[in-house]
């Protein structure tokens, strides 16, 4: 992404900024009508969720989340703007007039291939799924053999009129028209390696990626542990999926979407956000922090949501959830790093993390990412040089 400054000719341009290369061609085969109603609002016109507006219209574009198109490659014809989220979409064509939506991975370009399946190579954009397992000679023929009722675990033969799935047999047999191998599957797997960059990443098989979809997300594997995978995801998270679930080898492209600059407050209401407002400066009847004779401080002793509730550190995830047990670490609020030294060089390992880099008057938080690398804290956060001018007039001058 190319990030364009405006030529200073008003206000709102003087501190904008725009990617010009990206734009919006949506293809009329993808793309339908969406009715955003609400807007943070019930059916009693009472706002429900805070800081939502109208918004400029927008068509939603289908994304493919789920891959359906095994062992075809695919060729990618455009890079495009999604309004529906922070992230662009690329357009795929397929053999024939298939055309599909997905998410842009950092670094693809116009006319890179891409393919998903389960004997796919690792690389960028390509969807596989975290183990592959490969059958090999695994099926016998279902010649001259006894008819016999439901057998034990460990091997044997199961009536053709059975209604057991796969999932509920034992992991050494197979389930075949309704033949029960009794001999272990001879089988290769082919792993993919650890430390993988991976995205839009399946919960559940064949759901679609539901995990790391948002501009320059990226989570990690960390390591395999018999039916589950453990991930690090963006958030600081580490948690359990299965391993038959599928991801998309990279990371989200568009990572510098917190670097972009509106300029002004409409554009913000076009993207559908409208102004946050400090509870302490409302009416008593609007929030509970309100009210009071000048600046009155809260008048609790703990912070408060518009609806009493508390605020600020209180965890709002349901009690003995049925996930808990997938998540080995909860995620870990990241700490700023604070500095005063502006010659220090930054290193492969400061990436990823923040550093408030002090500018003469106040430090400044800077997000360190792989092009920081080698440049020294300084350069990131420019030094401010107030000059004062005294009025033209006598009380000045005395």
């Amino acid at each position: 992404m190319a990030i364009h400054l405006y030529k200073t000719s008003t206000p709102s341009t003087r501190k904008g900024t725009v990617d010009r290369k990206v734009k919006s061609n949506p293809r009329n085969n993808l793309i339908y009508g969406q009715h955003r109603c609400g807007k943070g609002r019930n059916a009693r016109g009472i706002i429900t969720a805070g800081h939502r507006g109208e918004g400029h219209k927008r068509l939603y574009r289908k994304i493919d989340f789920r891959w359906n198109d095994k062992d075809i490659y695919g060729k990618i014809v455009t890079i495009e703007y999604d309004p529906n989220r922070n992230a662009y979409i690329c357009l795929i064509h397929y053999g024939g007039s298939e055309k599909r939506y997905i998410l842009h991975p950092r670094g693809a370009l116009i006319g890179d291939t891409i393919v998903s399946g389960t004997e796919v190579s690792i690389k960028m954009g390509n969807a596989l799924p975290l183990i592959i397992w490969r059958r090999q000679n695994c099926f016998k023929h279902r010649q001259n053999q006894p008819e016999a009722p439901l057998v034990s675990k460990r091997g044997g033969w199961i009536s053709s009129s059975t209604s057991r799935k796969p999932y509920a047999l034992e992991e050494a047999c197979t389930v075949w028209e309704g033949v029960l191998i009794d001999q272990k599957e001879e089988s290769t797997s082919t792993d993919m390696p650890l430390s993988t960059a991976i995205h839009n990443i399946e919960i559940t098989l064949g759901k679609g990626g539901q995990l790391a979809r948002a501009a320059g997300a990226v989570a990690k594997l960390i390591a395999k542990e018999g039916k589950s995978a453990i991930l690090k995801l963006p958030s600081g998270e580490v948690r359990l999926i299965p391993k038959i679930c599928s991801a998309i080898v990279g990371q989200v492209g568009n990572v510098w979407v917190n670097q972009k600059s509106l300029g002004r407050a409409g554009s913000k209401r076009w993207l559908g956000k409208r102004p946050v407002v400090r509870g302490v400066v409302m009416n008593p009847v609007d929030h509970p922090h309100g009210g009071g004779e000048g600046r009155a401080p809260i008048g609790r002793k703990k912070p408060s949501t518009p609806w009493g509730y508390p605020a600020l550190g209180r965890r709002s995830r349901k009690r003995n959830k049925y996930s808990d047990n997938l998540i080995l670490r909860r995620r870990t609020k990241k700490e700023i790093i604070v500095t005063w030294s502006r010659a220090s060089t930054i290193i492969p390992t400061m990436i990823g993390h923040t550093i408030a880099v002090h500018n003469g008057k106040e430090h400044l938080p800077i997000y360190i990412i792989d092009h920081m690398v080698g440049h020294k804290l300084g350069e990131f956060a420019p030094t401010l040089n107030f000059r004062g001018h005294a009025k033209n007039d006598n009380r000045s001058r005395r």
